[in-house]
């Protein structure tokens, strides 16, 4: 499991001589295909509960990058939390809850910060120190304390647990997601070095897992740190990629222009301050 689900740089996405059905649910999740990925698990996801917690992980990322769907996310993570078994699976589930709470609050309906609060600390409190899913909870908790609570330290030193456990364990995903927002903290304390060595890391990394949803807001975070001639040009590849993938992410759309967004749906809001780090 990565930041938002199945890896494809993680153990079970080596060496497979054949597709096999997650490899379709990454093909499809790396497009921006959220809809059809989780229809792929659907029929497991009704009695398995890592298919339906991998179910609700990519319709929550659908929520993040097109701040709409709150409702079917609801719908498949409350399956999931009710199949869930053992201390893990709990787990799991109770950081996807957190997860979906923070995207609720910065693109939502309504401010869930105290729900998102709970789930993550739940999570903490079900895993030991050396847990698979310690990488992932650290990196919520940073988007909390970085984007809910305006604690930069905070923020810094929960991305940099999650950093480093990402690399012990492989996770290539979840470090494209760590370099950026390491790397947007240095920009804010004018480290522009090192923000532009963690930009690039973080493009480089989507652009070999083939994660082509989020090259687009990698592209935009480089352009920050870069001369005017080559931040133009970053931000109109960002601009073309957003447009070709019919506008996702909507917030990264509404910055660059680069499409019509759609506006905000009856059920959900686009915060006015959601930036290029809310994920």
């Amino acid at each position: 499991m990565s930041e938002h689900g199945w890896d494809p740089s993680g153990p079970k996405g080596r060496g497979r001589a054949a597709e096999e059905p997650g490899d379709t649910v990454w093909r499809l999740r790396s497009r921006g295909c959220w809809q059809e990925a989780a229809e792929q698990l659907r029929p497991t996801a009704e009695h398995d509960p890592d298919a339906a917690l991998g179910r609700a992980e990519l319709l929550i990322e659908q929520c993040l990058f097109t701040a709409a769907h709150w409702t079917q996310a609801e719908q498949a993570l409350r399956l999931a939390e009710a199949l869930a078994a053992g201390t893990e699976q709990r787990a799991a589930a109770a950081c996807a809850r957190g997860f979906l709470a923070y995207v609720a609050s910065v693109l939502g309906p309504r401010d869930r910060l105290d729900e998102a609060q709970a789930a993550l600390g739940r999570t903490s409190a079900l895993l030991p120190p050396d847990a698979p899913g310690r990488p992932l909870l650290d990196f919520r908790r940073g988007l909390v304390a970085e984007n809910l609570l305006r604690d930069r330290s905070a923020a810094w030193i929960a991305y940099r647990r999650a950093h480093e456990g990402a690399g012990e364990r492989g996770d290539e995903l979840l470090r494209s997601y760590t370099w950026r927002h390491l790397a947007a903290l240095a920009l804010s304390r004018g480290d522009r070095g090192n923000a532009r060595e963690g930009f690039e890391a973080s493009l480089r990394l989507r652009e070999q897992l083939g994660f082509t949803v989020g090259v687009a807001p990698a592209l935009a975070a480089l352009a920050e740190v870069s001369e005017p001639p080559e931040a133009a040009r970053l931000r109109s590849e960002a601009a073309r990629l957003v447009a070709g993938l019919g506008g996702v992410p909507v917030w990264l759309a509404r910055q660059l222009g680069a499409a019509r967004a759609p506006g905000p749906p009856t059920d959900g809001r686009i915060a006015s301050e959601a930036g290029g780090t809310i994920s």
